[in-house]
C-alpha cells in the first residue's frame, strides 16, 4: 500500500477524497472545509451562507479513511519524497499531489480575494461599513467582486484594469453591467494615492502568484513557479508527483487558471492515481458564466454570448449541484 500526500483540499482532491483511493492517504490542508471559488461573489453579495459555498473536507477524509492534518507546507524535498509543515511535523511519502492553489499577488495594504477563508472574515468584519471600495483586476474575479460588493453595500465601488480582458461582445456585456450595477471602470493601474477620496478597502484580485515552496521543491517549474506537468497531470521531473488546479502548469498545452479546468482536473487525477493512464486535454471551449450583483449573469462560450436572470439560474444550479455532490 503506497502513502500517499494530498497537499490542499482544492477541487480535484475533493473529487479524490469522494471517490476515494486504495491507499494510504494523508490530507494536508489549513481549514477543514473548503470554499468553492464559483460561487463566493454570490456569498459576497448575499445570495448564499457560507456554508452553502463550502465542501466539508473533513468529512470526506472520514468517510474515505484519509488522515487530515490541519496545517500548511513550509517545503517541499522531491529528492527525498518528504514535506515539512510550518509547524516542523514532517511528512514522508510514495506519490504526492499537489492541490495547493495559488495567491493573489496583493500589496500590503490590500485584502487579497486569495485565500478565501481570510477574505471572507475580513469582509465580515468591514462590510458594514463601507462607502468607498477599490476592486483590481478586471478579469472575471475582478468584475464579479466588483458587482457583488456594489450590491451588497451600495458602495461607490471602481474597478482598475490595465489591459482588456475579454473579446468585444463579452467586454461590451459586461461594461454595460457594471454600469447598471454602478461600478465604474478605470482602464488604468490601480496607485495608492490616486486623486480624490482614499477608498475604505482595496481588493485584490489580480494575478496568482504561486506558492513560494514550489519553487524550492526541486520540481520543474515554470517562469511563474507553477509546477509543470504532462498530460496525465504528472510532473514533468518527478513523476511520483502530481499537480492539479492553479498551482500547476500544463507543459504542453497550457490553459487558464480557473476553477473551470481544475473541475476537468479532478477526473484524471482520481483515476490516475488510482494507477489507471488517462490523458488530460483541455477543453476547446470552456463556459464561462459571470454574476452580475443581483440575481443576473453573463454566459459566455466560444465566442457565444447571453445574459439575464435566467442565466443567473443556470449558473446557481450547476453550482449547487457541484457542492451537494459532496455532502
Amino acid at each position: 500500500m503506497k502513502r500517499v500526500l494530498l497537499v490542499g483540499g482544492g477541487h480535484a482532491h475533493a473529487w479524490v477524497l469522494r471517490e476515494g483511493i486504495p491507499d494510504e492517504v494523508t490530507l494536508v490542508t489549513p481549514y477543514p472545509h473548503h470554499t468553492y471559488s464559483g460561487m463566493l461573489p454570490g456569498y459576497v453579495a448575499g445570495h448564499y451562507t457560507a456554508d452553502e459555498i463550502r465542501i466539508d473536507v473533513a468529512a470526506l477524509c472520514e468517510r474515505a479513511g484519509a488522515r487530515l492534518v490541519l496545517g500548511r507546507v513550509a517545503a517541499l524535498d522531491a529528492a527525498h519524497r518528504r514535506a515539512r509543515l510550518e509547524d516542523g511535523t514532517e511528512i514522508e511519502y510514495d506519490v504526492a499531489s499537489l492541490d495547493a492553489g495559488s495567491e493573489a499577488a496583493a500589496p500590503a495594504h490590500a485584502l487579497a480575494a486569495k485565500p478565501f477563508e481570510p477574505f471572507m472574515a475580513r469582509w465580515e468584519e468591514v462590510r458594514h461599513s463601507l462607502r468607498r471600495v477599490a476592486v483590481v483586476g478586471g478579469g472575471a474575479a475582478g468584475v464579479e467582486m466588483a458587482m457583488a460588493i456594489a450590491h451588497r453595500t451600495g458602495a461607490r465601488v471602481t474597478l482598475y484594469s490595465d489591459r482588456p480582458m475579454f473579446r468585444a461582445r463579452l467586454a461590451g456585456r459586461i461594461a454595460r453591467q457594471l454600469e447598471a450595477n454602478g461600478v465604474a471602470l478605470r482602464a488604468a493601474a490601480y496607485e495608492r494615492g490616486d486623486a480624490g477620496a482614499p477608498p475604505d478597502l482595496v481588493v485584490w484580485t489580480a494575478g496568482a502568484s504561486a506558492l513560494p515552496w514550489l519553487r524550492t521543491s526541486g520540481l520543474a517549474v515554470d517562469e511563474g513557479g507553477f509546477v509543470l506537468v504532462d498530460n496525465r497531470l504528472r510532473s514533468v521531473s518527478h513523476p511520483e508527483v502530481y499537480a492539479a488546479g492553479d498551482c500547476a502548469t500544463l507543459r504542453d498545452a497550457p490553459h487558464p487558471k480557473s476553477g473551470v479546468y481544475a473541475v476537468r482536473h479532478a477526473t484524471v487525477l482520481c483515476a490516475n492515481l488510482r494507477g489507471a493512464d488517462v490523458p488530460y486535454a483541455p477543453q476547446r471551449h470552456a463556459l464561462a458564466l459571470i454574476s452580475c450583483g443581483g440575481r443576473y449573469a453573463i454566459a459566455d462560450w466560444g465566442g457565444m454570448s447571453w445574459e439575464g436572470a435566467w442565466v443567473w439560474r443556470w449558473k446557481d444550479r450547476i453550482d449547487r449541484r457541484w457542492v451537494d455532490g459532496f455532502r
